[in-house]
């Protein structure tokens, strides 16, 4: 179901925006934030898009402070990986 409606854009500080009723974020999904981009001359509002490794780095540190970040087939190494710094 598409809806239309005309939407005043309002001064906010050296900026501009409009207020978007919540039912037509809750149709779209979208919550606090948003990507916006600028596509043959219409401005569109998507959902935000997860990072592909986002996370990872808070991940990995909570793996190497718990210490459960050992080989798990210590035998199955490399030439010279006990020379590498980590």
């Amino acid at each position: 179901m598409t809806v239309f409606m005309r939407a005043l854009i309002r001064k906010i500080g050296n900026s501009r925006g409009i207020i978007i009723p919540k039912p037509m974020l809750a149709q779209v999904g979208l919550g606090d934030e948003t990507d916006i981009s600028v596509e043959d001359g219409n401005i569109v509002l998507r959902k935000p898009r997860k990072k592909a490794r986002d996370g990872w780095t808070a991940a990995g540190r909570d793996l190497a402070n718990s210490g459960d970040d050992a080989l798990v087939w210590p035998e199955f190494h490399n030439q010279g990986d006990e020379e590498l710094v980590w």
